[in-house]
């Protein structure tokens, strides 16, 4: 079974999002987006190369990403129709995959993602 765990500034980057979410479109939005996250986080564990996923060498060795827009999960409450968000990612052991950041897709990821670092 495929797993993911979330590092230390991906978990600050969803608390940011889904706070962010909740103040401007209230909380039955802030419920839709946690859903379609959970739903890439589980598609990228799943299938962490798989064919909606961009490898991302140039930021650091084995990173890839996923843009939300590929999750195509919605809650009973309704559906995300633009997301907005990009997972960075890597492989951190067989069957498990570590969620590095989550980013604004106008953001930047050379500023927020150090080659060097230790997620």
């Amino acid at each position: 079974m495929a797993r993911f765990r979330l590092s230390d500034p991906a978990k600050a980057d969803l608390t940011a999002i889904l706070e962010t979410s909740e103040a401007r479109w209230g909380i039955a939005a802030r419920r839709r987006y946690r859903a379609l996250l959970a739903a890439a986080m589980r598609r990228v564990a799943a299938e962490p190369a798989g064919p909606t996923t961009l490898g991302r060498d140039e930021l650091a060795p084995g990173l890839r990403s996923f843009h939300l827009r590929h999750a195509g999960a919605a809650d009973p409450g309704g559906r995300v129709t633009n997301p907005v968000h990009v997972l960075y990612y890597r492989a951190a052991a067989p069957g498990l995959v570590e969620i590095v950041r989550v980013l604004h897709e106008r953001s930047d990821p050379v500023r927020h993602l150090d080659a060097d670092e230790e997620w």
